[in-house]
């Protein structure tokens, strides 16, 4: 997997996740939509440690520096 993922990305999807976690663990968000936050949170979290996003890919994206 080549690198599609910038540090200003990684940082947004981290910081995007955090806040999905909290809005579902102070009962913010419950049911479907929690569990829909909390799984597109912990998504975020994995492509942001691996710095690769598959639908980047599709769309031809890239948004590391070269």
């Amino acid at each position: 997997m080549k690198k599609n993922m910038g540090s200003i990305d990684r940082i947004f999807r981290i910081i995007l996740a955090i806040a999905f976690s909290v809005a579902y663990f102070t009962k913010t968000v419950e049911g479907t939509l929690g569990f829909v936050l909390l799984g597109l949170g912990a998504i975020f979290i994995l492509t942001s440690i691996v710095s690769f996003c598959p639908l980047y890919t599709l769309f031809g994206l890239n948004t590391s520096k070269k």
